[in-house]
């Protein structure tokens, strides 16, 4: 098997797997900082929650990365600033985000983050990254059958137009 064989930690990186990690990364840095402006945003205490949880996941998983990318001599993408805590009052109701809004945003972006692991499992020739990728996929899972239940709690769910088309009643 020749460099493929033995701990996948001691395997050179292919091209691919730089380039999505490192894209992940950066991905996962914007994240955060558009979280903590989102929380700024937030009137919702279950909203609050929902955005300080996917802020610390962010956060570790960018830990990890940017551990791995180190080790294999990959250059790291910048890091946004922390943004600065401010009260959803002081910010003019026309200028704010609404709850529902960051909540959906919040669910689209843990969507494509899904999407974005897979495809990084699926192109990686190391087992570690790939478990590490499918750890951060079962996060984002879990995460978002939390978030998915606390918007339905709270109604705000907008489904797309529901199809109840049956052939026998036609």
């Amino acid at each position: 098997m020749g460099i493929f064989s033995g701990n996948p930690k001691e395997q050179p990186l292919h091209y691919g797997e730089v380039f999505g990690i490192w894209s992940y990364l950066m991905t996962a840095k914007g994240t955060v900082a558009a979280n903590q402006t989102q929380y700024n945003h937030a009137g919702d205490e279950d909203l609050k929650k929902m955005l300080e949880e996917a802020i610390r996941c962010s956060q570790e998983e960018i830990k990890q990365i940017e551990a791995l990318l180190k080790v294999n001599g990959v250059g790291l993408p910048p890091t946004p600033p922390e943004r600065p805590h401010a009260h959803a009052e002081d910010i003019p109701v026309g200028a704010r985000f609404a709850d529902q809004e960051m909540a959906t945003m919040l669910g689209a972006q843990n969507s494509a983050g899904l999407v974005a692991c897979s495809t990084i499992m699926g192109e990686s020739i190391r087992e570690d990254i790939a478990m590490m990728f499918g750890q951060f996929h079962m996060q984002k899972a879990s995460f978002g059958g939390k978030l998915l239940r606390m918007m339905k709690e709270k109604g705000w769910i907008v489904p797309p137009p529901l199809h109840n088309y049956r052939l026998e009643d036609h």
